[in-house]
């Protein structure tokens, strides 16, 4: 496996890769060749703690030879700035990624923000594919959403089943109406109420504005979560993963990348489980698909 970036998130996911024994070898790459060089001399002198690996620097040629590359590279937002704000930046960088990775033969796993555009944009310059270019989307939100609720209710997160769909970022949607705690419709959790749910959904959102305000970035959630997607595709596991792939007719959307629950295996992104939404949560993701389309069309004027 490959990751190129090793910055917060490169690193953060390089070590739950490592602690979760994913892989056998990791390969890091970073425009900053010593910076690399320095993290795999890091995470190699921790081998006593975590299962077999290797760690080393590589080129992009090397990571050519890989079966998965995980995409970290890019620039951060500011605590006022939104994803989207990164777009112009970033989409010029994964461009130039994509075209070095043309025929590659392996899965592409897209941290950079906006995750959803440059997953598209990825996904189209590379010409690989949709189910091999998979963004992490709003695996990170949903796990944010299951915290919150556990938290509230006191309960496991782990026991709560609720998505965020969408776009990883300010139009996502949290999905309230098929949310379950044990097999309960959390709609009929005593005391769970509308308020709650709109309060709970503005903080799963704005919740890397504060992050970021604080500690200047977002790392380590995002790095478990990657891990977490990393080990359900490399084991065949086929687990349903609120991933960003660009969507091909599912919910009736085409030509856009966002996230809807998607059968993750060792092919990739292998098909889409369309959610039953009410008539709010399908304005919303109909309103988050514009928002992104909207974004795409602005880097190509």
């Amino acid at each position: 496996m490959g990751i190129i970036g090793t910055g917060w998130v490169g690193s953060s996911v390089a070590i739950s890769t490592l602690h979760l024994g994913v892989v056998r070898e990791l390969l890091l790459y970073d425009v900053r060749s010593e910076v690399a060089e320095g993290e795999a001399m890091d995470l190699a002198h921790g081998s006593s703690f975590y299962p077999r690996a290797t760690v080393e620097n590589a080129s992009l040629e090397d990571l050519k030879e890989t079966s998965v590359l995980v995409v970290a590279a890019g620039r951060g937002g500011g605590p006022t700035e939104s994803r989207l704000d990164l777009l112009r930046d970033n989409a010029r960088l994964m461009t130039d990624l994509a075209k070095v990775f043309q025929g590659y033969d392996g899965i592409v796993v897209v941290l950079t923000h906006p995750v959803d555009v440059l997953t598209y944009v990825f996904q189209r310059e590379s010409g690989l594919p949709v189910e091999r270019v998979i963004g992490t989307g709003t695996m990170l939100d949903t796990s944010r959403l299951r915290q919150a609720l556990g938290r509230d209710l006191g309960l496991d997160p782990r026991s709560i089943h609720a998505n965020v769909i969408g776009e990883h970022g300010d139009s996502e949607v949290c999905v309230w109406s098929s949310a379950t705690v044990g097999g309960k419709r959390l709609r009929d959790w005593p005391g769970w109420g509308g308020d709650r749910e709109r309060e709970v959904a503005s903080e799963v959102r704005e919740a890397a504005y504060r992050i970021i305000k604080r500690k200047g970035a977002t790392n380590h959630a995002i790095g478990l979560v990657t891990a977490n997607l990393l080990d359900g595709m490399l084991g065949d596991h086929r687990r349903i993963l609120t991933v960003s792939v660009v969507q091909c007719g599912a919910m009736g959307l085409s030509d856009v990348a966002l996230s809807l629950p998607t059968v993750v295996s060792s092919s990739g992104a292998e098909s889409v489980v369309e959610p039953d939404l009410d008539e709010t949560e399908s304005a919303g993701l109909e309103a988050s698909a514009h928002q992104l389309r909207q974004a795409i069309t602005s880097i190509e004027v």
